[in-house]
């Protein structure tokens, strides 16, 4: 089952890659079919097999032979171990469900951000709705700390971006979506470990002159593996955290 849950996770990056590179061109996601940027021929599903496919056509376009970015398979296999981990982690359940959405939704924030500096307003609303519907049952008797982790998440990030004017606007409704998504004790965590990727990598990124301190680094990435950090291994993290200094 795990296999098929990776699988699932690989077919469902492929439609991630279009995504990615259609929102932000503000292009629609299911019309027209997929095609080759080069040579705009209509690709099929041989020329769409996930992962594998790459390798088997040598990163090619089997029309025009335009080489494609190593970005498309390695997106499709992220999200398929994303899936089978929280598979493994959950099981059979709606909250694997959920978690595989919202994985889904960060991996393609996180790549627009990447390249474009901007979350986009819709992934977030988006996010917002799927975790009302599925939460509405999955929430219930602690419908008060998600709200609460919405205003925590939504309201220091507000107040961060008008002190340091380092946050853009999709960072404080992104952060807002996961309050929402986690609750109160779910967003701090979040937000602590945020900080610590953004420290951790942007000292490497400037160790390695990759980047320099008047670079913008786009912080959405940040956010979302500390979102996935807390989905895979939140609660024994926290266990090791109480249990060490309280």
């Amino acid at each position: 089952m795990i296999l098929l849950v990776f699988i699932l996770g690989l077919f469902i990056g492929s439609f991630l890659n279009v995504c990615i590179y259609r929102i932000p061109v503000g292009k629609s996601i299911v019309f027209p079919p997929s095609s080759c940027g080069s040579c705009d021929h209509r690709l099929n599903f041989i020329d769409m097999i996930p992962f594998v496919g790459y390798f088997i056509f040598r990163g090619k376009c089997r029309y025009c032979k335009a080489s494609y970015s190593i970005q498309y398979p390695m997106i499709e296999l992220l999200n398929g171990v994303i899936y089978a981990l929280l598979f493994y982690r959950y099981g059979f359940s709606l909250l694997t469900v959920l978690y595989g959405i919202i994985s889904s939704l960060l991996i393609v924030i996180s790549m627009i951000d990447l390249k474009t500096q901007t979350i986009p307003d819709g992934l977030n609303i988006f996010g917002v709705i799927i975790t009302v519907i599925l939460g509405i049952y999955l929430f219930r008797g602690n419908y008060l700390t998600h709200l609460f982790g919405f205003l925590f998440g939504f309201l220091l990030f507000l107040v961060i971006a008008m002190i340091t004017n380092a946050m853009g606007g999709g960072d404080i409704k992104l952060m807002g979506v996961l309050g929402l998504l986690f609750g109160l004790t779910g967003i701090v965590f979040v937000t602590m470990m945020s900080f610590i990727y953004g420290a951790i990598i942007s000292i490497m990124l400037i160790a390695t002159k990759k980047a320099t301190r008047k670079d913008y680094i786009p912080f959405g990435p940040f956010i979302a593996i500390a979102a996935l950090t807390y989905m895979l291994y939140g609660n024994e993290l926290l266990s090791i955290y109480f249990n060490i200094f309280l």
